[in-house]
Protein backbone atom coordinates (compact mmCIF):
# COMPACT_ATOMS: atom_id res chain seq x y z
CA UNK A 1 0.00 0.00 0.00
CA UNK A 2 1.28 3.76 -1.38
CA UNK A 3 1.45 5.82 2.15
CA UNK A 4 0.13 8.75 0.81
CA UNK A 5 2.04 11.87 0.76
CA UNK A 6 2.37 14.73 3.13
CA UNK A 7 2.34 18.09 2.82
CA UNK A 8 5.27 20.90 3.86
CA UNK A 9 4.57 21.47 7.19
CA UNK A 10 6.53 24.52 8.97
CA UNK A 11 6.19 26.13 12.43
CA UNK A 12 5.10 29.59 12.55
CA UNK A 13 7.40 31.33 15.27
CA UNK A 14 8.33 35.29 15.74
CA UNK A 15 11.05 37.08 17.40
CA UNK A 16 10.41 37.72 21.41
CA UNK A 17 7.29 35.45 21.36
CA UNK A 18 7.06 32.31 23.49
CA UNK A 19 6.69 29.66 21.05
CA UNK A 20 4.06 27.32 21.96
CA UNK A 21 4.65 24.07 19.54
CA UNK A 22 8.12 22.94 18.87
CA UNK A 23 9.12 20.03 16.48
CA UNK A 24 9.12 17.56 19.18
CA UNK A 25 5.11 17.97 19.48
CA UNK A 26 5.00 16.34 16.30
CA UNK A 27 6.86 12.82 17.24
CA UNK A 28 6.86 10.37 14.65
CA UNK A 29 6.37 12.94 11.13
CA UNK A 30 8.85 12.08 8.77
CA UNK A 31 9.98 14.89 7.11
CA UNK A 32 11.67 17.84 7.64
CA UNK A 33 9.49 20.54 9.63
CA UNK A 34 10.67 24.06 9.05
CA UNK A 35 11.01 27.01 10.89
CA UNK A 36 9.33 29.87 9.79
CA UNK A 37 9.90 33.22 12.06
CA UNK A 38 8.63 36.51 11.37
CA UNK A 39 11.06 38.92 12.82
CA UNK A 40 8.44 42.11 12.65
CA UNK A 41 8.83 45.70 11.47
CA UNK A 42 8.88 45.71 7.63
CA UNK A 43 9.17 41.83 7.20
CA UNK A 44 5.44 40.65 4.97
CA UNK A 45 7.24 40.49 1.87
CA UNK A 46 10.22 38.59 3.20
CA UNK A 47 8.06 36.02 5.09
CA UNK A 48 5.74 35.45 2.07
CA UNK A 49 8.81 34.64 -0.07
CA UNK A 50 10.23 32.37 2.22
CA UNK A 51 6.98 30.54 2.52
CA UNK A 52 6.94 30.11 -1.32
CA UNK A 53 10.68 29.05 -1.45
CA UNK A 54 10.03 26.42 1.08
CA UNK A 55 6.62 25.44 -0.50
CA UNK A 56 5.29 25.18 2.62
CA UNK A 57 1.90 23.95 2.61
CA UNK A 58 0.98 24.28 6.40
CA UNK A 59 1.54 26.77 9.11
CA UNK A 60 1.22 25.83 12.41
CA UNK A 61 1.13 28.37 15.46
CA UNK A 62 -0.88 31.05 17.11
CA UNK A 63 -0.46 35.12 16.01
CA UNK A 64 -0.26 37.35 18.95
CA UNK A 65 -2.84 40.19 18.77
CA UNK A 66 -0.37 42.79 17.28
CA UNK A 67 0.56 41.25 14.52
CA UNK A 68 -3.42 39.86 13.46
CA UNK A 69 -4.14 42.51 10.81
CA UNK A 70 -0.70 41.96 9.18
CA UNK A 71 -1.12 37.97 9.23
CA UNK A 72 -5.17 38.49 7.51
CA UNK A 73 -2.70 40.63 5.13
CA UNK A 74 -0.03 37.69 4.54
CA UNK A 75 -2.75 35.02 4.66
CA UNK A 76 -4.75 36.86 1.32
CA UNK A 77 -0.98 36.32 -0.33
CA UNK A 78 -0.29 32.77 0.49
CA UNK A 79 -3.74 31.30 -0.94
CA UNK A 80 -2.59 28.31 -1.31
CA UNK A 81 -1.26 28.03 2.51
CA UNK A 82 -3.42 26.53 4.88
CA UNK A 83 -2.57 28.12 8.39
CA UNK A 84 -3.42 26.19 11.68
CA UNK A 85 -5.86 27.35 13.21
CA UNK A 86 -6.87 29.71 10.70
CA UNK A 87 -7.07 33.31 10.46
CA UNK A 88 -10.63 33.53 11.07
CA UNK A 89 -10.24 31.05 14.21
CA UNK A 90 -8.01 33.26 15.73
CA UNK A 91 -10.38 36.21 15.63
CA UNK A 92 -10.99 35.82 19.21
CA UNK A 93 -7.31 36.28 20.06
CA UNK A 94 -6.75 40.07 19.32
CA UNK A 95 -9.21 41.32 21.35
CA UNK A 96 -12.30 41.17 24.16
CA UNK A 97 -13.92 43.28 21.69
CA UNK A 98 -13.48 40.22 19.25
CA UNK A 99 -14.57 37.59 21.58
CA UNK A 100 -18.05 39.49 22.11
CA UNK A 101 -18.54 40.02 18.31
CA UNK A 102 -17.38 36.69 17.84
CA UNK A 103 -20.20 35.07 20.85
CA UNK A 104 -23.05 37.47 18.94
CA UNK A 105 -22.65 36.41 15.72
CA UNK A 106 -22.75 32.56 16.64
CA UNK A 107 -25.22 33.42 19.37
CA UNK A 108 -23.14 31.88 22.00
CA UNK A 109 -24.22 32.38 25.68
CA UNK A 110 -21.92 35.91 27.35
CA UNK A 111 -22.66 38.28 29.78
CA UNK A 112 -24.71 41.55 28.86
CA UNK A 113 -21.38 43.11 27.28
CA UNK A 114 -21.16 46.86 25.96
CA UNK A 115 -18.04 48.25 23.97
CA UNK A 116 -17.83 51.87 24.06
CA UNK A 117 -15.05 53.89 21.30
CA UNK A 118 -17.05 57.19 22.13
CA UNK A 119 -15.89 57.78 25.66
CA UNK A 120 -18.76 59.95 26.37
CA UNK A 121 -21.54 57.50 25.66
CA UNK A 122 -19.83 54.75 28.54
CA UNK A 123 -19.79 57.59 30.49
CA UNK A 124 -23.76 58.39 30.28
CA UNK A 125 -23.93 54.24 30.49
CA UNK A 126 -21.73 54.15 33.42
CA UNK A 127 -23.75 56.55 35.01
CA UNK A 128 -27.68 56.58 34.00
CA UNK A 129 -27.79 51.97 32.72
CA UNK A 130 -25.52 49.85 33.96
CA UNK A 131 -26.32 47.22 37.08
CA UNK A 132 -23.55 46.96 39.13
CA UNK A 133 -21.37 45.22 39.72
CA UNK A 134 -19.57 45.96 36.16
CA UNK A 135 -16.65 43.85 35.46
CA UNK A 136 -14.36 46.26 33.27
CA UNK A 137 -11.77 44.49 31.23
CA UNK A 138 -8.89 45.70 28.88
CA UNK A 139 -9.78 44.79 25.65
CA UNK A 140 -7.26 44.83 23.56
CA UNK A 141 -5.05 41.08 23.51
CA UNK A 142 -6.62 37.63 24.11
CA UNK A 143 -5.08 37.73 27.93
CA UNK A 144 -6.58 39.36 31.15
CA UNK A 145 -2.46 38.91 31.71
CA UNK A 146 -3.01 37.22 35.39
CA UNK A 147 -6.34 39.07 35.84
CA UNK A 148 -4.09 42.44 36.41
CA UNK A 149 -6.47 44.34 33.33
CA UNK A 150 -10.01 42.99 34.98
CA UNK A 151 -11.46 45.09 37.67
CA UNK A 152 -14.88 45.01 39.27
CA UNK A 153 -16.95 48.16 39.80
CA UNK A 154 -19.64 48.59 42.54
CA UNK A 155 -20.72 52.15 41.53
CA UNK A 156 -20.76 54.87 39.22
CA UNK A 157 -17.95 56.74 41.16
CA UNK A 158 -15.33 53.88 41.07
CA UNK A 159 -16.28 53.20 37.34
CA UNK A 160 -14.92 56.78 36.44
CA UNK A 161 -12.24 56.58 38.58
CA UNK A 162 -10.95 53.91 36.89
CA UNK A 163 -11.19 55.12 33.73
CA UNK A 164 -9.60 58.31 34.42
CA UNK A 165 -6.87 56.16 35.68
CA UNK A 166 -6.34 53.49 33.45
CA UNK A 167 -7.82 55.30 30.06
CA UNK A 168 -9.14 51.71 28.36
CA UNK A 169 -10.23 52.76 24.80
CA UNK A 170 -12.60 50.79 24.24
CA UNK A 171 -14.58 51.05 27.24
CA UNK A 172 -15.51 46.99 27.88
CA UNK A 173 -17.55 46.03 30.67
CA UNK A 174 -20.06 43.51 31.35
CA UNK A 175 -22.39 42.70 33.89
CA UNK A 176 -20.97 40.50 36.78
CA UNK A 177 -22.09 36.71 36.77
CA UNK A 178 -22.66 35.75 40.46
CA UNK A 179 -20.52 32.84 40.33
CA UNK A 180 -21.53 29.31 41.40
CA UNK A 181 -18.53 28.46 44.09
CA UNK A 182 -17.13 31.56 43.78
CA UNK A 183 -15.15 29.98 40.59
CA UNK A 184 -15.08 29.71 36.76
CA UNK A 185 -14.19 27.34 34.70
CA UNK A 186 -11.18 26.61 31.88
CA UNK A 187 -12.12 24.17 29.41
CA UNK A 188 -9.62 23.37 26.35
CA UNK A 189 -10.72 21.37 23.72
CA UNK A 190 -8.84 19.33 20.35
CA UNK A 191 -11.02 18.43 17.63
CA UNK A 192 -14.07 19.96 19.88
CA UNK A 193 -13.50 17.32 22.48
CA UNK A 194 -12.53 18.76 26.18
CA UNK A 195 -9.83 17.13 26.66
CA UNK A 196 -9.00 19.11 29.96
CA UNK A 197 -11.69 21.05 32.18
CA UNK A 198 -10.90 22.69 36.08
CA UNK A 199 -12.70 24.93 38.19
CA UNK A 200 -10.56 27.80 39.23
CA UNK A 201 -11.48 29.62 43.15
CA UNK A 202 -10.82 33.10 44.28
CA UNK A 203 -8.40 33.39 47.27
CA UNK A 204 -9.52 34.39 50.47
CA UNK A 205 -11.43 37.69 50.46
CA UNK A 206 -10.66 38.30 46.88
CA UNK A 207 -13.14 38.33 43.82
CA UNK A 208 -11.17 37.17 40.72
CA UNK A 209 -10.46 33.84 40.19
CA UNK A 210 -6.71 34.08 38.71
CA UNK A 211 -4.62 31.46 40.20
CA UNK A 212 -1.45 34.17 39.87
CA UNK A 213 -2.99 36.24 42.44
CA UNK A 214 -4.29 33.38 45.22
CA UNK A 215 -6.70 31.51 43.41
CA UNK A 216 -6.88 27.69 43.88
CA UNK A 217 -8.07 24.80 41.17
CA UNK A 218 -10.09 21.80 41.00
CA UNK A 219 -10.68 18.97 38.45
CA UNK A 220 -13.55 17.57 40.20
CA UNK A 221 -17.06 18.44 39.13
CA UNK A 222 -17.04 19.92 35.84
CA UNK A 223 -20.58 20.51 35.03
CA UNK A 224 -21.74 19.10 31.51
CA UNK A 225 -23.74 22.52 30.43
CA UNK A 226 -20.08 24.05 30.58
CA UNK A 227 -18.46 21.38 28.43
CA UNK A 228 -21.23 21.93 25.92
CA UNK A 229 -20.81 25.49 25.38
CA UNK A 230 -17.23 25.11 25.09
CA UNK A 231 -17.76 22.40 22.44
CA UNK A 232 -20.78 24.83 20.39
CA UNK A 233 -17.97 27.71 20.71
CA UNK A 234 -14.81 25.26 19.28
CA UNK A 235 -17.41 24.24 16.28
CA UNK A 236 -18.44 27.86 15.97
CA UNK A 237 -15.02 28.91 15.12
CA UNK A 238 -13.48 25.67 13.44
CA UNK A 239 -10.67 25.05 15.78
CA UNK A 240 -8.34 22.57 15.77
CA UNK A 241 -7.62 23.52 19.23
CA UNK A 242 -9.28 25.94 21.66
CA UNK A 243 -10.20 27.08 25.74
CA UNK A 244 -12.92 28.61 26.78
CA UNK A 245 -12.85 30.79 30.52
CA UNK A 246 -17.05 29.75 31.48
CA UNK A 247 -19.05 31.36 34.52
CA UNK A 248 -21.55 29.15 36.05
CA UNK A 249 -24.84 31.57 37.39
CA UNK A 250 -24.96 30.67 41.09
CA UNK A 251 -28.86 31.16 40.74
CA UNK A 252 -29.95 29.66 37.29
CA UNK A 253 -26.79 27.32 36.93
CA UNK A 254 -26.66 28.59 33.27
CA UNK A 255 -22.88 28.96 31.73
CA UNK A 256 -21.62 32.03 29.88
CA UNK A 257 -18.31 32.53 28.09
CA UNK A 258 -16.24 34.78 29.22
CA UNK A 259 -13.36 34.11 27.35
CA UNK A 260 -12.41 32.27 24.33
CA UNK A 261 -9.48 32.13 22.21
CA UNK A 262 -6.26 29.14 20.81
CA UNK A 263 -4.18 31.04 22.93
CA UNK A 264 -3.60 29.43 25.95
CA UNK A 265 -1.89 27.59 28.63
CA UNK A 266 -1.52 23.91 28.45
CA UNK A 267 0.87 21.54 29.82
CA UNK A 268 3.28 19.58 27.08
CA UNK A 269 1.46 16.57 27.01
CA UNK A 270 -1.78 18.58 25.98
CA UNK A 271 0.31 20.44 23.45
CA UNK A 272 1.87 16.57 22.29
CA UNK A 273 -2.21 15.51 22.02
CA UNK A 274 -2.87 18.99 19.12
CA UNK A 275 -0.01 17.82 17.11
CA UNK A 276 -0.90 14.37 17.37
CA UNK A 277 -4.33 15.56 16.01
CA UNK A 278 -2.69 17.93 13.70
CA UNK A 279 -0.67 14.96 12.27
CA UNK A 280 -4.03 12.87 12.24
CA UNK A 281 -5.55 15.33 10.04
CA UNK A 282 -2.87 15.95 7.78
CA UNK A 283 -2.12 12.23 6.91
CA UNK A 284 -4.95 11.09 5.67
CA UNK A 285 -5.53 8.45 8.80
CA UNK A 286 -1.81 7.62 8.67
CA UNK A 287 -0.98 9.15 12.16
CA UNK A 288 -3.65 7.80 15.10
CA UNK A 289 -5.95 10.49 16.02
CA UNK A 290 -5.94 10.84 19.81
CA UNK A 291 -7.76 9.28 22.09
CA UNK A 292 -8.64 11.29 25.31
CA UNK A 293 -11.15 9.90 27.95
CA UNK A 294 -13.82 12.19 28.96
CA UNK A 295 -12.82 13.53 32.42
CA UNK A 296 -9.14 11.60 32.14
CA UNK A 297 -8.28 15.44 33.57
CA UNK A 298 -9.86 14.09 36.53
CA UNK A 299 -7.15 11.45 37.40
CA UNK A 300 -4.07 13.55 36.04
CA UNK A 301 -5.42 16.45 38.37
CA UNK A 302 -4.41 14.35 41.32
CA UNK A 303 -1.15 14.58 40.18
CA UNK A 304 1.32 17.59 41.59
CA UNK A 305 1.97 20.23 38.76
CA UNK A 306 6.12 19.50 38.72
CA UNK A 307 4.80 16.33 37.33
CA UNK A 308 2.41 17.15 34.82
CA UNK A 309 4.85 19.43 33.49
CA UNK A 310 7.13 16.93 32.80
CA UNK A 311 4.90 14.56 31.51
CA UNK A 312 5.09 14.11 27.43
CA UNK A 313 3.57 12.31 24.87
CA UNK A 314 0.74 10.51 27.08
CA UNK A 315 -1.36 7.62 25.43
CA UNK A 316 -4.66 6.38 25.94
CA UNK A 317 -5.97 3.18 24.25
CA UNK A 318 -9.47 2.42 23.77
CA UNK A 319 -11.05 0.17 26.02
CA UNK A 320 -12.04 -3.15 24.46
CA UNK A 321 -14.53 -4.80 26.34
CA UNK A 322 -13.47 -8.71 27.69
CA UNK A 323 -16.38 -10.16 28.10
CA UNK A 324 -20.47 -10.24 26.74
CA UNK A 325 -22.17 -7.27 28.31
CA UNK A 326 -19.11 -5.11 29.52
CA UNK A 327 -19.22 -3.08 26.74
CA UNK A 328 -22.48 -1.15 28.66
CA UNK A 329 -20.81 -0.87 31.57
CA UNK A 330 -18.02 1.38 29.46
CA UNK A 331 -17.72 4.93 29.80
CA UNK A 332 -18.42 5.39 25.84
CA UNK A 333 -18.01 8.93 26.67
CA UNK A 334 -20.45 12.08 25.59
CA UNK A 335 -18.12 13.81 22.67
CA UNK A 336 -15.65 12.39 19.64
CA UNK A 337 -12.92 14.10 18.49
CA UNK A 338 -13.53 14.63 15.06
CA UNK A 339 -12.37 16.86 11.75
CA UNK A 340 -12.98 20.73 12.25
CA UNK A 341 -14.37 22.51 8.77
CA UNK A 342 -12.07 24.48 6.81
CA UNK A 343 -12.66 28.57 7.54
CA UNK A 344 -13.62 30.67 4.85
CA UNK A 345 -13.26 34.71 4.98
CA UNK A 346 -16.99 35.02 6.13
CA UNK A 347 -16.68 33.27 9.08
CA UNK A 348 -14.95 36.40 10.97
CA UNK A 349 -17.07 39.03 12.53
CA UNK A 350 -17.04 42.74 11.22
CA UNK A 351 -15.20 44.86 13.72
CA UNK A 352 -17.05 47.58 15.18
CA UNK A 353 -14.16 50.04 14.16
CA UNK A 354 -11.18 49.77 11.99
CA UNK A 355 -8.55 47.81 13.52
CA UNK A 356 -6.31 48.34 15.38
CA UNK A 357 -2.85 49.25 13.60
CA UNK A 358 -0.12 46.65 13.77
CA UNK A 359 2.44 47.96 16.74
CA UNK A 360 -0.28 49.70 18.57
CA UNK A 361 -2.53 49.40 21.61
CA UNK A 362 -5.37 51.49 21.51
CA UNK A 363 -5.42 51.65 25.48
CA UNK A 364 -1.42 52.43 26.23
CA UNK A 365 1.44 53.79 24.05
CA UNK A 366 2.45 52.40 20.38
CA UNK A 367 4.74 49.47 21.09
CA UNK A 368 9.10 49.97 21.64
CA UNK A 369 10.80 49.65 18.40
CA UNK A 370 12.76 46.67 17.64
CA UNK A 371 15.05 48.88 15.53
CA UNK A 372 15.30 53.09 14.72
CA UNK A 373 12.82 54.57 12.93
CA UNK A 374 14.94 54.92 10.23
CA UNK A 375 15.63 51.36 9.13
CA UNK A 376 11.78 50.19 10.09
CA UNK A 377 9.77 53.27 9.40
CA UNK A 378 8.71 53.10 13.05
CA UNK A 379 8.02 55.53 15.67
CA UNK A 380 10.67 55.59 18.20
CA UNK A 381 9.41 55.14 22.04
CA UNK A 382 10.41 57.02 25.01
CA UNK A 383 11.99 54.72 27.24
CA UNK A 384 10.70 53.38 30.51
CA UNK A 385 11.79 54.01 33.85
CA UNK A 386 12.31 50.38 35.28
CA UNK A 387 11.53 50.78 38.53
CA UNK A 388 8.04 52.59 38.43
CA UNK A 389 7.48 50.05 35.46
CA UNK A 390 3.94 49.31 34.56
CA UNK A 391 2.08 45.67 34.09
CA UNK A 392 0.35 47.50 31.30
CA UNK A 393 3.82 49.41 30.11
CA UNK A 394 5.73 45.94 30.43
CA UNK A 395 2.81 44.05 28.12
CA UNK A 396 3.62 47.09 25.57
CA UNK A 397 7.22 45.26 24.50
CA UNK A 398 7.24 42.36 21.76
CA UNK A 399 6.73 38.93 22.91
CA UNK A 400 6.29 39.59 26.58
CA UNK A 401 4.05 37.35 28.28
CA UNK A 402 1.26 37.73 31.46
CA UNK A 403 3.69 34.99 33.38
CA UNK A 404 6.60 37.17 32.91
CA UNK A 405 5.38 40.77 32.81
CA UNK A 406 3.73 39.66 36.29
CA UNK A 407 7.21 38.33 37.30
CA UNK A 408 9.29 41.31 36.48
CA UNK A 409 6.62 43.31 38.69
CA UNK A 410 7.24 41.04 41.70
CA UNK A 411 10.54 41.30 41.60
CA UNK A 412 10.76 45.03 41.62
CA UNK A 413 7.82 45.15 44.22
CA UNK A 414 9.85 43.23 46.53
CA UNK A 415 13.38 45.13 45.85
CA UNK A 416 14.99 41.79 44.74
CA UNK A 417 16.07 43.77 41.21
CA UNK A 418 16.04 47.78 40.35
CA UNK A 419 17.91 47.37 36.85
CA UNK A 420 16.57 45.92 33.90
CA UNK A 421 20.21 44.61 33.65
CA UNK A 422 19.50 42.29 36.71
CA UNK A 423 17.12 40.21 34.92
CA UNK A 424 19.84 38.35 32.97
CA UNK A 425 20.12 36.48 36.09
CA UNK A 426 17.42 35.12 36.16
CA UNK A 427 16.21 31.99 33.52
CA UNK A 428 11.91 32.66 32.93
CA UNK A 429 13.34 35.26 30.08
CA UNK A 430 15.54 34.57 26.95
CA UNK A 431 19.45 36.17 26.49
CA UNK A 432 17.54 37.29 22.91
CA UNK A 433 14.08 38.58 24.99
CA UNK A 434 16.78 40.26 27.52
CA UNK A 435 18.56 42.11 24.71
CA UNK A 436 15.82 43.08 23.02
CA UNK A 437 14.11 44.10 26.15
CA UNK A 438 16.47 46.02 27.24
CA UNK A 439 16.42 48.77 24.41
CA UNK A 440 13.40 50.58 26.39
CA UNK A 441 14.64 51.18 29.34
CA UNK A 442 16.53 54.04 30.47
Amino acid sequence: MIKPELPKVGLLYMDYVLRFFDKSNFRGWPDKIEIITYHWGNDKTRFINEVRTKDIKILVGNIPATAYETFKEIAASLPGVRFIPSIETQFPNKSKENVTLFCNKYNLSQPKTRIFYDTQAGDTYFKKEATYPQIVKRSYGPSNYGGYFVHKVDNYKEARALFDKEKYIPMYTQDAIPLKDSGDLRVMLIGHKPVCAFWRYSGSGEWITNTSQGGSMSYENVPMNALELAVQASKAAKAEYWACDIAIDENTLEPYILECATAFAAFPYIRDWICQYIMWDLSDGRFRMPHVPLFSWEELGKMDPSVLRTLRHLYFAKYEPSADGAYWLADKGEYEMELTDMSIPSDAPASIEPPVKENALPDVVQHSCLQNSASTGMDVMPLFDFEVVTLTQLMTLYGMDDASAVRIKELIFMQEISTFEELSEYDFISKQQHQQWAKSFK
